[in-house]
């Protein structure tokens, strides 16, 4: 039986026209402490899929774990377009924040 990453991996070559799995391997990236890992797989989420917006507050969390601010700016920057793109108020009232929140 796979285990949830390799699934997870499966899915997203199954369903490549589908957010989702994108979006679930890179957090099991991050659960598995795997960091670099999970801001790639939320680079090939943007590649593909610019509008899915929850991808955008994770990938700015994890930059910042990484202390890479500057990446996590531009995460929230992005989303925050992204989440006007969609009329998202609530992602894009939380990106705001966490943007506000983070060192210059």
């Amino acid at each position: 039986m796979p285990s949830r990453l390799e699934a997870l991996e499966m899915m997203v070559s199954r369903e490549p026209n589908d957010p989702f799995p994108y979006y679930g391997l890179a957090l099991e990236y991050r659960s598995a402490g795997r960091l670099q890992d999970c801001v790639e797989g939320f680079r090939r989420l943007q590649a593909k899929f610019p509008d899915y917006v929850p991808m955008y507050l994770m990938a700015a969390q994890v930059s910042q774990e990484l202390g890479a601010t500057g990446d996590a700016r531009r995460w929230c920057e992005d989303g925050i377009e992204a989440a006007g793109r969609k009329r998202d108020g609530h992602a894009r009232g939380e990106l705001e924040s966490f943007l506000g929140g983070l060192p210059e």
